[in-house]
């Protein structure tokens, strides 16, 4: 039997199911919320900087700038 004698679900299902079989993937593992977690990251890690009321927020902001870029950088390694 051919791929053009299938019903078009039951020829893409065998086509493109990867190695996990077509499963889907759990949220931390998928790059488009770890990719939107990663921007939040960046953006809390500016304001931090920004922000003139805490030494401490100040301090630590570099780190949750670096964390998040570097976190970033990973994720979009991820597959869609």
């Amino acid at each position: 039997m051919r791929a053009d004698d299938l019903p078009r679900d039951a020829a893409d299902a065998g086509a493109g199911a990867g190695a996990d079989g077509g499963a889907r993937r759990p949220a931390w593992r998928r790059r488009g919320p770890m990719e939107a977690a990663a921007t939040a990251l960046i953006a809390l890690g500016v304001l931090m900087l920004l922000q003139p009321l805490s030494l401490v927020l100040y301090e630590y902001s570099f780190m949750t700038t670096l964390a998040g870029t570097v976190m970033f950088m990973i994720v979009s390694k991820f597959p869609d």
